[in-house]
């Protein structure tokens, strides 16, 4: 078989279709209740201040019976767990109970077999009935609602899947019944869509004969113009409110402390410490070099700024940085920061 070229693998659409409206699995249902612990842990991480999710007195003074469940928690309760996960896992690849496989593991074998082994999520929507509050158990079942006829993206060829998640809950006292039973007499409160490409990733010589792309420009204005100018000079520039010396970023018209529109510069020293960061593996763009770690720098001066990062193989929050400018064209010169020449990571 010539990987490079789509006519060698098989079309399965036939029967990717005759898996549509069909659930992907068995019913989930969550381990526990809605509990105030882990809202706590959610929102303690999330850095969510919200008073809504931990205090009844306050959710009821916006219209709400008590305090309820952040949103954003939703599949957070019915999720299995790394060990739940990787026991399922073993047992998907070496089925000893002759168990046939769920919809799920077909749908996966009939695009992995059309070459489509490569998977990045594209979107994620939440549509909620209800707020979730103490004491909701939830059962999720999720249905195969599309698999797109195969297309050709800048990652590679492949199908868009999409699946639709029905959460219900019931109470905490409705006890150990299976998913199905616990389906069956649950209140539905949410649903979500999720959609994921599944490609074959462009073969290497295919996505360099082009000649690479410069990067995005950015989008100017007369509040951000001088940071960019600023770094085309090799100057890191921070706004500073001229009435009460509020240092800010990103620019903005005004003062957000006080209100003044009077602002002038200030010089960083380029020093700082990585506060968070990412390393983008995908989606892929070819003005950028991958993996892509994207870092939150907290200046020396309290303020913070996304940034590229460079010269580490391992990251970690709390790591001294410090700014090189890099002109990656002759319009466009940004800071880029590497680990400071004997720095460590920041002392609490």
């Amino acid at each position: 078989m010539n990987a490079t070229d789509p006519r060698d693998f098989p079309d399965h659409s036939e029967e990717l279709a005759s898996l549509v409206g069909h659930p992907t699995g068995s019913p989930l249902v969550a381990h526990s209740a809605v509990n105030q612990a882990m809202i706590h842990h959610w929102v303690e991480a999330m850095g969510d201040e919200d008073p809504i999710y931990l205090s009844d007195e306050a959710a009821r003074a916006v219209g709400l019976e008590q305090a309820i469940a952040p949103p954003t928690m939703l599949q957070a309760w019915t999720m299995p767990g790394l060990r739940a996960t990787l026991l399922r896992d073993e047992a998907r690849d070496d089925p000893g109970d002759g168990a046939p496989p769920s919809n799920h593991e077909r749908l996966m074998a009939l695009l992995d077999a059309e070459g489509m082994t490569s998977v990045v999520a594209t979107n994620c929507d939440q549509t909620y009935a209800r707020p979730l509050v103490q004491g909701d158990r939830l059962v999720a079942t999720s249905f195969l609602e599309e698999v797109s006829p195969v297309k050709t993206t800048g990652l590679g060829t492949g199908r868009f899947v999409t699946t639709r998640t029905e959460f219900v809950a019931v109470s905490e006292t409705a006890g150990d019944a299976d998913g199905a039973q616990l389906l069956a007499i649950g209140e539905p409160v949410a649903t979500m869509r999720f959609r994921i490409l599944k490609f074959r990733p462009r073969p290497a010589e295919a996505q360099g004969a082009e000649p690479r792309p410069l990067r995005p420009r950015p989008a100017l204005t007369e509040d951000n113009a001088f940071w960019f100018e600023g770094t085309r000079q090799h100057r890191l520039l921070i706004q500073r409110c001229t009435a009460c010396g509020t240092l800010r970023h990103p620019p903005l018209p005004a003062c957000p402390e006080c209100r003044s529109f009077d602002w002038d510069t200030v010089a960083s020293t380029g020093k700082g410490v990585l506060y968070s960061f990412v390393v983008v593996h995908y989606p892929q763009f070819p003005a950028f070099d991958y993996p892509l770690p994207v870092g939150l720098v907290e200046l020396a001066e309290g303020t913070r700024l996304v940034a590229n990062l460079d010269g580490a193989d391992e990251w970690k929050i709390g790591m001294a940085l410090e700014a090189h400018f890099v002109d990656f064209d002759d319009e466009l010169t940004l800071p880029v920061f590497r680990p400071a020449e004997g720095g460590k990571e920041a002392q609490a």
